[in-house]
């Protein structure tokens, strides 16, 4: 009788020691994956058929979703070229932010202190029973609360008018 009872307990816990990764996703269901579903500009008849461009397999076409243009235009920018200078109307916000000083390596510095942070908390975090998503987990000291930041806010004399009303 101790035997099946030890043998199930063994392949329990040799089960909880896979190593998922930080941010585990998946889906509980058998439908379709959403985030697969990609819209697509709408098809367009062209005025002359005779005139059409010559295909080029695994290139561009009209349809395509162009995401970092996209996400330009969603922040208020120009999508004709992501990586040109800064336009001259947007120097002064520029000069505002650069004020203090600016690391040109600023996200490579970022990526490796992230990476080692997430090193140091995955060491105790592969021995579970239950699969879990260990992102909040792991960066839960670095959130802020929301309720306690509005209220130092509110103490410190500022207006927070998008945060619900104090009763």
């Amino acid at each position: 009788m101790h035997r099946p009872v030890a043998l199930i307990l063994i392949a329990t816990l040799l089960s909880a020691c896979a190593n998922n990764g930080l941010r585990e996703l998946r889906s509980n269901g058998t439908g379709p994956d959403e985030f697969l579903v990609e819209p697509k500009a709408p098809l367009q008849t062209p005025d002359d058929l005779t005139a059409l461009p010559t295909p080029t397999p695994g290139q561009g076409n009209l349809t395509d979703n162009d995401p970092l243009s996209d996400a330009v235009v969603a922040l208020g920018g120009r999508p004709s070229d992501p990586n040109a200078g800064v336009p001259g109307t947007d120097g002064a916000i520029v000069t505002a932010a650069s004020r203090f000083g600016v690391t040109p390596e600023i996200r490579s510095e970022l990526a490796a202190e992230d990476a080692e942070f997430r090193r140091r908390q995955a060491r105790f975090t592969q021995i579970r029973l239950f699969p879990q998503d260990r992102y909040n987990e792991a960066y839960r000291s670095q959130a802020l609360d929301p309720d306690e930041t509005a209220e130092l806010w509110r103490q410190a004399g500022a207006r927070t008018p998008s945060f619900p009303p104090q009763f």
